[in-house]
């Protein structure tokens, strides 16, 4: 019992209510005036526990520590905050009621998913068709919420009444997801994700494995190529478990990896990759059938390739263009000019394919002439020719030069020609005398 003219204790403030993420350094203060000849303790509430009694620390644990400024406030300090040290603290003064004030600590835990052993159902691998469940259990405080997504983002699909009806989702809630009638489409990598707004959200990674018999797709199975090249062919493989793949030609074994056969394989996505078979220098025993070969667990699948020779048609060539022929002489230009004027000879067919002779033809041109003549104006003595007295006759001369053109060389080209010439100008000149011959 205090004396009645006591000053009694009083707390200056309450205590403060904290809301940490557990890690985290914490205290408490409290501050008292008029403390006199009492003390301070510290009591977790739910425990009933004595953590201190003035400055000295009674709890066995080595996170609390208390501390006293020397004057009227006390600090209970709580460092790096668990979870069990979630509850109502209490300062608390031995007066008679004693009097206490109270402050709550609340410890926010991060999410954590338990480890893969805690699946539970047929587990993340299937035949293809069947069912795979998989199960993501977490704790944490607020108790976190769970959602599925695939690694790479694509939908997940949630097939039901036997495969008929299906539904393709970015995100499914809950920390069960179970895939029915599974497709080799949904194979891949799947995330639990596990939240509850206290820093860090955190996931965990599922690889869901569907298996399934080896199947392989050949796009140009008719390959064709020239003698001497390189000839590239390939096939698309989908298999799961993986397979052990290889070349072989048909009838003729195994291939092996060397100088002559390159050999790769390029991966697509989980499940599907292309192989590549490239053979140098084309030589006629090459050329046949190839298969492509995957082999796994649940058997065995080939693809076939005929590989034929492609024969180049040779480029056409352009023809040479004749060498110029040599210029002719003069003598030979000249002697080509006197033959194109000279009149055809007897019995030699006309450009009109008349055989008749030269003075025929001549004799009939000279009459259809002189009549002609006859009719425009008497006919005139030519002078420097006369016979018998007579100057009524006389003979009319062609020009050498109008039959044989300029004349130039014509008598040293072709004496044989030039006499022939002669000859038929004498014959029509005569004709053409009435008045001197009389027939």
């Amino acid at each position: 019992m205090h004396e009645p003219d006591e000053i009694m204790p009083e707390f200056y403030a309450p205590l403060e209510n904290w809301t940490v993420t557990q890690g985290r350094d914490i205290y408490f203060t409290c501050t008292v005036n008029n403390l006199g000849k009492y003390k301070v303790a510290w009591i977790k509430s739910d425990s009933k526990a004595i953590l201190a009694i003035h400055t000295n620390l009674i709890a066995h644990n080595h996170r609390l520590t208390v501390t006293h400024n020397g004057h009227n406030t006390w600090k209970l300090h709580v460092i790096n905050v668990q979870k069990n040290d979630t509850g109502s603290y209490m300062c608390q003064i031995n007066t008679q009621p004693m009097i206490v004030q109270t402050g709550y600590l609340d410890v926010r835990i991060p999410p954590n998913i338990l480890d893969e052993a805690d699946i539970e159902g047929p587990g993340s691998a299937a035949m293809e068709g069947g069912t795979i469940r998989l199960r993501c259990r977490s704790t944490g405080k607020p108790e976190p919420k769970v959602h599925w997504k695939r690694k790479d983002n694509r939908h997940i699909v949630i097939r039901s009444d036997g495969a008929r009806e299906k539904q393709e989702l970015a995100t499914v809630k809950g920390d069960t997801l179970e895939l029915s009638n599974v497709h080799r489409t949904d194979m891949g990598k799947y995330l639990c994700i596990a939240k509850n707004n206290v820093p860090p959200t955190v996931s965990k990674e599922f690889n869901v494995q569907i298996h399934f018999h080896p199947m392989i797709k050949v796009t140009n199975q008719l390959v064709a190529a020239p003698t001497g090249s390189n000839v590239h062919i390939q096939c698309y493989v989908e298999t799961s478990p993986k397979a052990m793949h290889s070349w072989a030609k048909i009838d003729g074994g195994d291939l092996m990896p060397n100088a002559k056969y390159k050999m790769s394989e390029t991966p697509i996505n989980e499940y599907s990759l292309q192989m590549d078979l490239t053979i140098t220098s084309l030589e006629p025993k090459d050329f046949g059938g190839y298969l492509c070969i995957a082999k796994n667990a649940l058997g065995k699948a080939e693809g076939s390739i005929r590989l034929q020779e492609l024969h180049l048609l040779s480029a056409p060539t352009t023809p040479e263009a004749p060498p110029p022929e040599p210029e002719e002489d003069d003598d030979e230009e000249l002697a080509g000019a006197d033959e194109e004027n000279l009149v055809p000879v007897e019995g030699e067919p006309t450009a009109n394919g008349d055989n008749r002779s030269l003075d025929e033809q001549q004799r009939q041109q000279d009459q259809q002439n002189h009549a002609s003549e006859s009719t425009k104006k008497p006919p005139q003595a030519a002078h420097g020719g006369g016979s018998g007295g007579n100057g009524g006759g006389g003979v009319r001369h062609h020009d050498n030069k109008q039959r044989h053109g300029s004349g130039k060389g014509s008598g040293s080209g072709c004496p044989a020609c030039w006499m022939l010439v002669l000859a038929t100008v004498v014959v029509v000149t005569l004709f053409r005398s009435p008045a001197v011959f009389r027939w």
